[in-house]
């Protein structure tokens, strides 16, 4: 863990969240929907949700490297687009397992695979309906330390330990759980 601090602090009317506010441990990732180590980490947080089921709450926060991955944005707007349609989580997801095409084609299609109204997302993207919310984002992790996708943070502190042994870092979740 490091002395960096989430800011602001996950609040349940505006982040993304699953998993109960009950829950002992809060990690939040802040992502890249075109980093291929966001990419590489997304089956293992889905397992560590898996594992961890009621004990666990993941928060995702967008932080496109836009001049690395120039789709990152792009695909972070059809993810909030999709949000407001109430179906955040599913394009989150089919968007991290379809990383090799993020272009605008490749999203309405993707949104009409998740249930989207396509309409409302080409108008969304168009004419940059969430480019505020995601700019915010990224500005409150440069407030908490970000400087590369995945970053997390685990009950409110950055964590910067391995996150590629996904035994070890369910050992970490867990020893925040048992002190929570």
């Amino acid at each position: 863990m490091s002395d960096a601090s989430l800011t602001p602090a996950v609040d349940d009317e505006r982040d993304h969240i699953a998993g109960p506010a009950s829950a002992p441990v809060t990690l939040v990732e802040y992502g890249d929907y075109q980093c291929p180590y966001c990419g590489m980490a997304h089956p293992i947080v889905k397992s560590l949700q898996q594992v961890l089921g009621d004990e666990l709450r993941f928060v995702f926060r967008n932080f496109p490297l836009s001049d690395s991955h120039p789709n990152a944005e792009h695909a972070a707007e059809a993810a909030e687009s999709a949000g407001a349609q109430g179906l955040f989580w599913e394009m989150h997801d089919t968007l991290y397992e379809n990383q090799q095409a993020l272009d605008d084609r490749a999203l309405l299609s993707y949104a009409e695979q998740v249930g989207l109204d396509t309409d409302q997302l080409a108008t969304d993207l168009e004419h940059g309906t969430y480019r505020p919310r995601i700019r915010e984002d990224f500005r409150s992790g440069v407030r908490s330390g970000v400087n590369g996708t995945p970053s997390f943070f685990i009950n409110g502190i950055r964590y910067d330990g391995s996150w590629t042994d996904a035994e070890r870092f369910l050992g970490v979740l867990r020893g925040a759980a048992s002190h929570a």
